[in-house]
């Protein structure tokens, strides 16, 4: 079976159909640069543009760099504030003529680093970290996930951690590999403090990159490895999201209708 997913980022907007027996994409992914102002109906105006490259006509999931809760963005830290308490879900539904699924970014990758990746078959706690224009997280607790944490805004030296450790903040300040894998540490540690995690599965585009860094973190007790999906992560578990409202959905319909045609029998 096939779902789309479209993985919305601080720099780009990409997406593809998704083969969902293998947690893998079907086609070769599309991206649109993210419009800047980053406001809705531009984003849903890009996700348009990458969902038509495709011709797909079908349901679709979406993820979004923000707390989602039930279809709406309650925060909006690396885009337009115009999507603090915004209907995304509703939006990216009108707009694509298809049902929308929403979901936050890092979720979205460690749903499917968990069910297809480097999370897979791991129980205990598992913490997703991607590493990007911020830095997004997922924490799984035996497989069932903790929705919505944004570990990158955890204070760090007076900051949002993502300020320091993201790697948009590497190349800001023009930082070396070791510079970088330094400020990961630190961050790292202060994450295991507090979680206490097994498992640290590094995702964001940096992880095709993991020889450079990973070596270098030191003092921390957690087993840390790379995501396996790398970047097509968020695509992955944003189609997932997708198919699973969409079973969620059918199965609500047929309960509904077989009340009423039991209440019709008696």
């Amino acid at each position: 079976m096939n779902l789309f997913g479209v993985d919305i980022g601080g720099s780009g907007i990409k997406g593809a159909p998704v083969d969902l027996s293998v947690g893998a994409l079907a086609q070769e992914r599309h991206k649109v640069p993210t419009p800047h102002p980053s406001e809705p109906r531009a984003v849903a105006a890009c996700v348009k543009e990458v969902v038509d490259h495709f011709g797909w006509s079908g349901p679709v999931g979406i993820t979004f760099p923000a707390v989602v809760t039930g279809g709406v963005t309650r925060s909006a830290a690396n885009v337009d504030q115009a999507w603090v308490d915004f209907e995304a879900r509703k939006l990216f539904t009108d707009v694509l003529g298809a049902p929308a699924t929403v979901v936050n970014d890092a979720d979205a990758a460690g749903i499917a680093e968990v069910a297809f990746g480097s999370g897979r078959d791991r129980d205990g706690v598992v913490v997703l970290l991607t590493f990007g224009t911020g830095i997004g997280s997922a924490l799984f607790i035996d497989g069932k996930l903790v929705p919505n944490t944004e570990l990158g805004h955890l204070e760090l030296r007076g900051k949002d951690a993502e300020k320091r450790a993201s790697s948009h903040a590497k190349e800001v300040h023009e930082l070396s590999w070791h510079e970088w894998a330094k400020r990961v540490e630190e961050y790292l540690r202060y994450v295991e403090k507090l979680f206490s995690p097994d498992l640290f599965v590094i995702g964001g585009g940096v992880s095709r990159k993991h020889d450079k860094f990973l070596p270098l973190i030191e003092g921390v007790r957690a087993t840390i490895v790379p995501a396996a999906l790398h970047n097509d992560a968020g695509i992955v578990g944003a189609a997932m999201a997708a198919a699973k409202e969409q079973e969620a959905a059918k199965a609500k319909g047929a309960q509904r209708d077989g009340g009423v045609g039991a209440e019709a029998s008696a």
